[in-house]
């Protein structure tokens, strides 16, 4: 008799768990809560916290607003990199369960074309005198003022100051990273340097070293080098892909140099 009552029990459970609906998933920006009360007694000191630690000129434009532990960030600033300096204190603050961003950028207007022009040439020397400057070819595009950075760099620390460089320049009103970083390689960097020594000690093309912009980049990666920049003539670009190609340990070069007169290049 008690088995039998035991087996009744368990049939019971087992419906009753099995009838349990199960919740669909929750808000992207509550999946840190706690729930809606323990995030809501924050709010005040959340808001207080933010206020005093925007309180400075670039961000005098921007309003701060906490529910339920979540930010939004409104207003306006000069610069994109203003609008992302907001964004990360305010993910910097305790107990902020989500930030909506939506600060608008009010600096300068300038046109696509003037803006990617600015870029290229801010770029092309953004790294001279950490001698890696020859070693990173960063393509750049605008569109309605977002700009997208491509191509490849040198190091992670080439990487973050090309996409500094583009939030801080004014008229940008986004920047997207499509940038790759070349792979730390002992070998790859011995092939860099002798490409270098190649290409810019070759009596035809020293011309070019006088620029410290190096309009001849070099991406080395796994062994295969990328040349890339623009060269005043047919001639010099492949001349720089036979001085590349002879380097001890090259496996293949793609030569992406441009010429001046096919138009604008990348960097």
């Amino acid at each position: 008799m008690e088995v039998a009552q035991l087996g009744i029990c368990l049939a019971v459970a087992v419906v009753v768990l099995t009838s349990v609906p199960v919740l669909p998933n929750l808000p992207i920006s509550f999946a840190r809560s706690t729930g809606q009360d323990s995030a809501t007694q924050y709010d005040a000191e959340i808001q207080s916290d933010l206020v005093s630690a925007l309180n400075k000129s670039r961000f005098r434009n921007v309003r701060v607003s906490v529910t339920n532990g979540v930010i939004d960030l409104k207003g306006s600033v000069e610069l994109f990199a203003d609008k992302e300096d907001a964004n990360k204190k305010a993910l910097h603050e305790k107990k902020v369960v989500a930030v909506r961003n939506d600060i608008k950028i009010v600096g300068a207007k300038i046109s696509d074309r003037d803006l990617e022009a600015n870029l290229v040439e801010k770029l092309k020397y953004d790294r001279v005198g950490y001698g890696t400057t020859t070693f990173n070819a960063i393509t750049v595009k605008v569109r309605d003022g977002v700009v997208t950075l491509g191509g490849s760099a040198y190091s992670p620390g080439d990487k973050l100051s090309a996409l500094s460089a583009a939030s801080y320049t004014p008229g940008v009103q986004d920047v997207i990273d499509d940038i790759e970083v070349d792979p730390l390689s002992p070998i790859d960097d011995w092939i860099r340097l002798y490409v270098a020594r190649a290409v810019y000690g070759d009596p035809s093309l020293n011309k070019y070293a006088i620029d410290p912009g190096s309009p001849i980049r070099i991406s080395v990666r796994d062994g295969n080098v990328i040349l890339s920049g623009v060269v005043e003539t047919d001639a010099d670009k492949n001349l720089a892909g036979f001085r590349a190609v002879s380097v001890p340990g090259v496996k293949t070069v793609f030569n992406n140099i441009q010429v001046e007169s096919d138009g604008p290049g990348q960097k």
